[in-house]
């Protein structure tokens, strides 16, 4: 690291990578740490080991120059269920937002009016890997796990407590399902409407203004928000109608909004900020990039090749078609559909691996399509994640959903995991240099009057595979 005055740590413990970067006062990143950390896949279940994402942590922060660094910003993946007993320590394997086995539940719950009870309460529309389906499965088919637990933690939480010793949430993560976004309160009515009011006592207490601690080392850390809405202030989303398009491993679509309106079809979720009155009103698909690594595993085709392959083939993939919900329990957003499942068709012994590689990459776009119009887009968009470091995927984007993009690289979780400490300790931080976008990407007018027409064939093509999902 060169250069001199105040620096800051921002945390992101994602779902397969744990992140951490030593920022300066202008918001660059002088040092960065990552460590990989696994995911077991099963007969529909996703589940972490706590151990290992917590020692990922550790080593990423020991790996870190300190000097001269006046607090961190911890962020890291939302939903799931982390249980931890009362030494912070894991009484099972953390339960991923990823996970299937509760679908059965939400099945339920979408035919008998529960699921619209908790939405119309909450603005959190319910998918199997949220708290409220995964602590209910549990509650019916693992009791002795609940029982022995002290807390039902979310992932940032979790490693905040084994940092600081304190327990505790923030409005954000406790958005889905339990809290109200009007009075940032647990709602009792909807933990009664899901069978778990015996088990309120797990949920954390909700720190309103985000919780603080100490590490072990002496620095200050605050905890929170999440990685959505952390990604928003490290994008610098704020003003109502703009939005962020999150490309990782879930595509997550969110627009900025000083309005609450419960009222609409249930889809998605309404996640309070650390501004009462100003919410992210988010359309979190189970769509992402895990879609594009599966098609580059089953074709042998590396990172690398992608932005070659995409200029190999044109619009439309010659043909190829992909709706792209590979996720095990379905999708969430802009819909909850449990069973839906992906469809490739188009194919003959003709397709290249360029055409499958366009063909998936354009699914998602129409998905991402789908989720920000359903959030409410009307501003400015800006776009990051991993996805980003393909500059023809991010062409791709701005040609299917028809308006300029913003790029934001770099760290942008741990970014705005920095800005939300700084608010809540008190530091005066240039925000708009934080956030500055690193590039911008225009639409070509003839591809995006291309890809408006394919849209509505997707949308098309949406509508029988929900219907066959039911079936």
């Amino acid at each position: 690291m060169t250069g001199t005055g105040p620096r800051y740590i921002g945390i992101d413990v994602g779902t397969s990578v744990v992140k951490a970067a030593v920022f300066d006062a202008r918001g660059r990143a002088l040092a960065v740490e990552s460590r990989p950390v696994g995911l077991s896949i099963h007969d529909g279940c996703v589940e972490q080991d706590m151990d290992e994402v917590y020692g990922a942590v550790g080593e990423v922060l020991a790996a870190l120059p300190t000097d001269g660094v006046e607090f961190a910003g911890l962020t890291g993946q939302g939903d799931g269920v982390w249980l931890v007993d009362p030494a912070g320590l894991p009484v099972r394997k953390a339960i991923s937002w990823m996970d299937g086995r509760a679908h059965g539940l939400v099945d339920g719950w979408l035919a008998d009016g529960v699921f619209e009870t908790v939405y119309r309460r909450t603005g959190g529309a319910m998918f199997p890997g949220c708290p409220g389906p995964v602590l209910a499965w549990l509650d019916r088919h693992e009791p002795a796990s609940l029982d022995a637990a002290k807390a039902a933690l979310y992932c940032k939480d979790m490693v905040f407590q084994r940092l600081t010793g304190v327990r505790a949430t923030d409005v954000s993560d406790a958005s889905m399902p339990f809290l109200s976004p009007v009075t940032r309160a647990y709602v009792p009515e909807v933990l009664d409407a899901l069978g778990l009011a015996h088990r309120a006592a797990l949920l954390a207490p909700v720190s309103d203004p985000v919780a603080t601690g100490t590490l072990p080392s002496g620095l200050r850390v605050s905890n929170g928000p999440y990685d959505l809405p952390a990604c928003a202030l490290g994008a610098g989303v704020t003003r109502p109608g703009d939005g962020l398009l999150i490309v990782g491993t879930c595509l997550a679509a969110l627009a900025a909004t000083d309005r609450l309106d419960l009222t609409g079809e249930p889809a998605g979720l309404h996640i309070s900020t650390d501004r009462p009155g100003h919410w992210l009103r988010a359309m979190p698909a189970m769509v992402g990039t895990a879609a594009l690594d599966w098609v580059l595993t089953t074709t042998g085709v590396r990172h690398a090749e992608v932005d070659a392959l995409l200029a190999a083939t044109p619009p439309g993939a010659n043909g190829v078609r992909v709706l792209p919900y590979f996720a095990p329990s379905g999708e969430r957003a802009p819909f909850v559909e449990p069973r839906l499942r992906a469809e490739l068709t188009g194919v003959s012994l003709e397709t290249t691996p360029a055409d499958l590689i366009r063909a998936v990459c354009e699914g998602i776009g129409f998905a991402a399509r789908h989720c920000l119009e359903a959030a409410g887009l009307t501003g400015t968009l800006a776009l990051c994640g991993g996805g980003t470091r393909s500059p023809a995927w991010m062409r791709l984007f701005a040609d299917v959903l028809g308006r300029p993009v913003r790029i934001v690289e770099g760290e942008v979780g741990a970014r705005g995991a920095v800005l939300a400490a700084a608010r809540r300790f008190g530091a005066e931080l240039d925000e708009a240099a934080w956030t500055a976008p690193t590039a911008t990407v225009a639409p070509d007018p003839a591809r995006s009057a291309y890809y408006a027409k394919a849209y509505e064939d997707h949308l098309s093509r949406l509508t029988e595979a929900r219907t066959h999902a039911r079936d």
